[in-house]
C-alpha cells in the first residue's frame, strides 16, 4: 500500500511538471517529504541512512556556498583597500617599511614596527595612520594622514583553512598562484595581487 501510494504521488509530480494534470502545483520537495513519511510510518530500520542521504548533501552544499561568499567578500573588501592606498602612496602596502622616527617626532604616537616586505608592514599600514613614506602611527595629523584602510589589524581568517596568516612575496609576476591547502592569503607587494593561499581558491 505504502509503495502504491509513493509511486502514485511520483505520478502526480511528473504529471505536474509536464503540465498534464490540473493538481495544484507540487514541488520535488513535496515528493521528498512524503518518502521521509513514509519510510518513518513504515518503521524501516534504515530511515536515518535514507533521510541523510537525502538531507546531508544539500547541507555541505549549502555550508560550501556560505564559506565561499565569505571568502569573496574577505577578498573583496582587501582589494579596494589595497587599491587605495596604492593611489595615495604610489606603492603597495608592505612594499617599504612602516618604521620610522617621524611618528614620535610629529603627533607623539607609536610607530609601526613591520620591516619592508613582511606582513607586519602590510598590516601595519593598512590598519594605522601612514604618511607618504609608508611610515605607520597610531595617531594622526598633518603628515600622517592616510588611512586607516581597515577598522583593525587582524584580518578575517580564510574560512576554508581557518587562517588568517598572510604570506607576503615580491615575485612581481602577475598571475600569482598558491602552493597551499592550509595557507591563510597571499599578498604580492609588487603588484598587489591579493589572494586566497589555497590550491582549490586562488583563482578567485
Amino acid at each position: 500500500l505504502l509503495g502504491t501510494l509513493w509511486i502514485w504521488v511520483a505520478g502526480v509530480v511528473l504529471s505536474e511538471c509536464i503540465g498534464r494534470t490540473n493538481w495544484s502545483p507540487l514541488s520535488g520537495m513535496t515528493l521528498i517529504g512524503v518518502t521521509i513519511l513514509i519510510f518513518a510510518a513504515s518503521g524501516l530500520s534504515d530511515n536515518g541512512t535514507i533521510i541523510a542521504a537525502i538531507v546531508v548533501p544539500q547541507f555541505s552544499a549549502a555550508t560550501d556556498d556560505a564559506k565561499l561568499s565569505a571568502m569573496d567578500s574577505t577578498l573583496a573588501n582587501m582589494r579596494s583597500a589595497i587599491d587605495l592606498y596604492y593611489q595615495q602612496h604610489g606603492k603597495y602596502p608592505g612594499d617599504l617599511t612602516s618604521q620610522g622616527t617621524a611618528c614620535a617626532a610629529g603627533p607623539g604616537g607609536t610607530t609601526g614596527s613591520g620591516a619592508a616586505d613582511s606582513a607586519a608592514a602590510f598590516l601595519d599600514q593598512m590598519a594605522l595612520y601612514t604618511n607618504a613614506a609608508g611610515e605607520a602611527c597610531n595617531k594622526s595629523d598633518t603628515d600622517f594622514k592616510y588611512g586607516p584602510y581597515l577598522k583593525k589589524r587582524a584580518v578575517s581568517a580564510n574560512p576554508f583553512t581557518d587562517s588568517a596568516t598572510i604570506s607576503v612575496v615580491t615575485d612581481g609576476e602577475l598571475g600569482m598562484a598558491s602552493s597551499s591547502t592550509t595557507g591563510g592569503w597571499k599578498f604580492d607587494t609588487q603588484t598587489g595581487q591579493f589572494i586566497a593561499d589555497h590550491t582549490s581558491y586562488d583563482d578567485r
